[in-house]
Formats: structure tokens, C-alpha cells, sequence
């Protein structure tokens, strides 16, 4: 593994990942919160569409927490904790909760997890497009 150092995710990275996300929102007609987390789980952007729906705020940022957390998409995430999966005690485990709901992804630079994304207000699915939209920008 590279001991080089990576450039965490910066302030004018997590606005390239709102607008994307927001941009694809509303190419679909969603109104969405969107929220970026640091690789340590602190907030660097939020942004609530002002039609969104109040907990939509809160959902976005429980899907990128945990994302983050876990490191993986909160879409690949969803039959883990089904009653009958290997993690269905999870989302009640810790202090901080966890949503396994689809529309967070981890975000990676250089091989390195340097934060996440969340997006809650549409559906699940929508959200995660949205979401894998605003990565593909910030990759450019």
C-alpha cells in the first residue's frame, strides 16, 4: 500500500459534488437535500432544495455517514440488514444511527476513502443515481 499522501476532499470538491447532484435532481424533477462528509465524518457541504421534504436533511446525512463508515455504497448495503442478514442489528448498534437506505457513496481519491455523499428526498434509487452523477463530475 502507498504511504504517499493523498489530497483530502476540499470544501471546492464537496461544492462540485452538491451542484452535480442537485443538477441531476432537477433534470429529474426531484427536490433533494445533499450532504458531503469528510473522510472523519464531519460536514463540509449541505444543501436542502427549499420544495425538499424537512427529514430528507437528515436522511442524506445518514446515508453518507454511512457510506463512510462502511465504505461502501448504501444501495449495496440493503439485504445486509434484513432481519435474516449478517449486520441486522447495525443500524441500532452504535451511537450515531446508521441508514441503510439507498443514495450514499463513498467517496475515494488515489485508492483512498476521502469522504462520502448522501442524497435523500427522491426515491431511493433516484438518490443514488444522483449521487454516482455528482461523482462522476468531481472525477473529471
Amino acid at each position: 500500500m502507498s504511504t504517499a499522501a493523498v489530497t483530502p476532499l476540499s470544501t471546492t470538491d464537496a461544492e462540485t459534488l452538491i451542484s452535480a447532484a442537485r443538477r441531476a435532481a432537477e433534470a429529474a424533477g426531484a427536490t433533494v437535500s445533499v450532504t458531503v462528509l469528510d473522510a472523519g465524518g464531519h460536514l463540509l457541504a449541505f444543501r436542502r432544495d427549499d420544495r425538499a421534504v424537512l427529514i430528507s436533511g437528515e436522511t442524506s446525512t445518514r446515508k453518507a455517514y454511512t457510506a463512510l463508515q462502511l465504505d461502501a455504497p448504501t444501495a449495496d448495503l440493503v439485504d445486509l440488514v434484513k432481519p435474516d442478514g449478517p449486520f441486522h442489528s447495525l443500524p441500532t448498534a452504535l451511537d450515531r444511527p446508521l441508514l441503510f437506505i439507498a443514495g450514499g457513496i463513498p467517496v475515494h481519491r488515489d485508492g483512498r476513502l476521502i469522504g462520502a455523499i448522501g442524497v435523500g428526498g427522491g426515491a431511493p434509487e433516484q438518490d443514488h443515481g444522483f449521487a454516482a452523477t455528482a461523482l462522476e463530475e468531481l472525477s473529471r
